[in-house]
C-alpha cells in the first residue's frame, strides 16, 4: 500500500469512526428521553424499542473498537494485510470495509469453522 492509500484509508476510518460517535450519541439522547408509559402495552413497546437502541449501541461500540484497532494497524504499518495470512487483503475489499482483518479466503474459512461449531 502506498502513502496516498494509507492517506486515503485513514481519513476514510476517521470520517467512519466519527459518525459511528454520532450515532451512538444520538441513540444514547434517545434512551436518556425516554419517559415511562403507564399503559402495559404502551410500556411493553417502549421496552423493546430500548432493547433494540441498546443492541445497535453494542454494535456500534463493536464497531469503534475495529476502527480503532483499524488506525492502529495503519500506524504501525500492518493494516491492509490478512491477520491470518499476513497477505495483502485487496484495496476492493478495503474500501468495502475499511476495518477488515483478513483476506477474503481467510475470512471464509473462519466463517465456515465458527458456523461448524455453532451447529454442533
Amino acid at each position: 500500500m502506498n502513502e496516498r492509500q494509507r492517506a486515503f484509508f485513514h481519513q476514510r476510518l476517521l470520517t467512519l469512526r466519527q459518525e459511528t460517535l454520532g450515532t451512538m450519541e444520538e441513540l444514547q439522547a434517545s434512551l436518556r428521553a425516554t419517559v415511562r408509559e403507564p399503559d402495559e402495552a404502551d410500556q411493553a413497546a417502549q421496552e423493546e424499542e430500548q432493547r433494540l437502541v441498546l443492541r445497535a449501541l453494542d454494535r456500534d461500540t463493536r464497531l469503534l473498537d475495529k476502527i480503532d484497532a483499524a488506525l492502529r494497524r495503519l500506524a504501525t504499518g500492518d493494516y491492509g494485510y490478512c491477520l491470518e495470512t499476513g497477505e495483502p487483503i485487496g484495496v476492493e475489499r478495503l474500501l468495502a470495509r475499511p476495518t477488515a482483518e483478513y483476506a477474503i479466503d481467510a475470512k471464509t474459512r473462519r466463517e465456515t469453522v465458527e458456523k461448524h461449531y455453532r451447529s454442533g
